[in-house]
This record gives C-alpha cells, structure tokens and sequence, in this order.
C-alpha cells in the first residue's frame, strides 16, 4: 500500500495512526486537501476535503471505474450541486455525497486492512452529477 497527502512525501507501508493523523489534518483551504491510500494493483480511495466536508471515491482497476461513497442521511445545509471547493478544484456534489473526516478514516481503515467498507456507505458510479 502507498499513502499519498497533497504536499507531503508518499509513505510507501502506512500505519493506521499515520492515515488517521493525515486524514483528520486536511483541510479544503490548506496547504493539504486531498489524499489517497492505492494497493498494490492500482486499487485505491481518495478523500477530497477536509474535517466535515469531505468527498471520498473508490477506484477498481477491474472495470476501470471510479466510484462516489454516499450515505442516507442527506446533508440539510448542502443540497444537490453544493460545490466542494479544494486546492485540486470544485466538484459539484449531491447532498447524500459529504462525511466527516472520521468516516473517512474508516473507509481508508477498512480498505487498508482488506476489510469491507461499512454497510452504511453506498457507492455510485462517478460518470455524471
């Protein structure tokens, strides 16, 4: 597994407290705003954002896809096409689309470990808002 934060050295063998530290430090407006964690195949998630506005994706190399996590308690104060705005660029989101950076530790966790996702989390295929 690699670990890579925007700005900062890849960590070729990361520990969950370094993912978690890193996680929890992005910020959208920061010198680091997005980060990924990539196996060995080319599989990987990303994280966009930072503390309660983060934007989490799924890459699978089988099928080549990008997938968006969603969950089903929609945001009341971010309605469809809320833009998440990061150092990277702005993507247009749906309400259902934003987490809190200690859901995405748990995502990345899980896929560092070879674990499934929480059941909680919903993935939708990223070809369009």
């Amino acid at each position: 597994m690699k670990f890579d934060i925007e700005g900062k050295a890849g960590i070729p063998a990361p520990t969950p407290a370094q993912i978690s530290r890193a996680i929890k430090s992005l910020r959208s407006y920061g010198p680091s705003s997005y980060a990924s964690l990539t196996d060995n195949f080319g599989n990987y998630v990303q994280v966009a954002g930072g503390g309660v506005t983060c934007m989490i994706e799924h890459f699978k190399i089988d099928g080549g896809r990008r997938w968006r996590a969603s969950h089903d308690k929609p945001s009341p104060v971010r309605p469809d096409g809320t833009i998440l705005v990061f150092r990277a660029g702005n993507i247009p989101m749906r309400s259902d689309e934003w987490f809190m950076s200690d859901q995405v530790v748990e995502i990345f966790l899980a896929f560092l470990n070879g674990k499934p996702f929480p059941s909680s989390i919903y993935w939708r295929p990223t070809h369009g808002f």
